[in-house]
């Protein structure tokens, strides 16, 4: 039987998977037995993977088809020390980017997702790409560059379509077109 932990975890690759979908109309799936099939001392699986299958098992959710760069890591937590992200010294923090990048492509658009208990759902954004948002705060990892972390709902309701954007294409450049007026009324 798993333990109490995975089953909180699972619960929220799924719910997270299910936002996804509701959101985009389109199908994402929580990545069965997820756990890093392909990450960390798992790497040498690609090797007998095609790139359609190495893209399926990376991080925790399974986008549609046409969202090539899309690599997700959800974490589902009791409690979270904020006030380390102040410091620049967040392991746990550290710990995720290093999972989430373990399993990234190039051109992937990664994020880390996270929800603590009684305290909301946050994400976890690299700072490179141009983003719409009213609030953030700012982390830098000594291994993987800076970051942006946000409210997840006030993010997907200014960004979900530069999401999709560079989920679906490599280009970062911030040439993409932003409508902030008709995003901010919008409701998810």
């Amino acid at each position: 039987m798993p333990s109490k932990s995975k089953t909180k975890g699972s619960g929220f690759e799924r719910e997270v998977a299910t936002f996804l979908s509701e959101l985009y109309s389109e199908s994402f799936v929580r990545v069965p037995n997820s756990g890093a099939y392909i990450g960390g001392s798992n790497s040498f699986r690609k090797k007998a993977l095609s790139e359609n299958q190495i893209k399926g098992f990376k991080g925790d959710i399974i986008p549609p088809d046409s969202w090539g760069n899309f690599n997700v890591e959800c974490k589902n937590y009791a409690d979270f020390p904020f006030h380390l992200i102040l410091t620049g010294e967040c392991k746990i923090i550290d710990g995720w980017l290093e999972q989430l990048m373990a399993v990234a492509e190039p051109d992937d658009l990664n994020i880390l997702i996270l929800k603590v208990t009684r305290k909301g759902r946050y994400i976890c954004v690299p700072s490179k790409y141009t983003w719409v948002t009213d609030n953030f705060s700012y982390y830098t990892s000594k291994n993987h560059k800076d970051w942006l972390i946000l409210d997840f709902d006030s993010f997907f309701r200014f960004n979900h379509q530069l999401v999709k954007t560079y989920s679906t294409t490599p280009d970062i450049k911030s040439t993409l077109l932003i409508d902030t007026s008709s995003k901010s009324t919008e409701s998810i």
